[in-house]
């Protein structure tokens, strides 16, 4: 188990800080692109495939726009803008994750699995980790000789709504 001690350049809301009460992290993996990203299975409500996009003017930019499920219409985005992920594959599938009060469907190519992945076996990212990227990941892993990484989805949507703290990334808090 990684001591929280040990990480002091996580944010203290750190998805791997809610994890340590137990030796390993259920995860959704997801697929942008050609990299594998994981979001913290607690997170996930649902996965779907769009039938239809509607866009809405004034909306940032990676949101790119809402659609009904259900009766119940959810704003979508586009990771791979905030993330920086170039490609010419549309995303098929809609992730549904809580954030805040609201549902917020986060647009993918594929959702190959769940998994357990073990704290022992996450890498704390770098400082030579893409700076865009840094407050959006909280460790990488490795899966099947392929590497990933474990997003911050609070910090990534704050950010994609403009609403991101002035935190430096990797800001230890004192409070716990």
């Amino acid at each position: 188990m990684i001591p929280l001690d040990a990480l002091p350049q996580l944010y203290s809301d750190s998805v791997l800080e809610q994890a340590t009460s137990t030796e390993s992290l259920r995860v959704c993996l997801v697929a942008l692109g050609d990299e594998t990203f994981a979001i913290d299975i607690r997170q996930v409500r649902e996965v779907f495939e769009p039938k239809s996009i509607t866009p809405v003017p004034g909306m940032p930019s990676a949101l790119v726009g809402v659609t009904n499920l259900r009766g119940t219409i959810i704003p979508l985005t586009d990771l791979r803008c905030a993330l920086g992920i170039s490609t010419s594959v549309m995303p098929k599938y809609a992730v549904v994750i809580r954030h805040g009060m609201q549902l917020v469907g986060i647009l993918v190519q594929e959702v190959p699995e769940i998994r357990t992945i073990q704290l022992d076996d996450l890498v704390i990212p770098s400082t030579s980790t893409a700076a865009e990227r840094r407050p959006m990941i909280s460790a990488f892993f490795t899966t099947e000789n392929k590497p990933g990484a474990v997003l911050e989805l609070s910090r990534l949507l704050a950010s994609i709504e403009g609403t991101a703290d002035d935190q430096m990334p990797y800001h230890h808090s004192e409070e716990r």
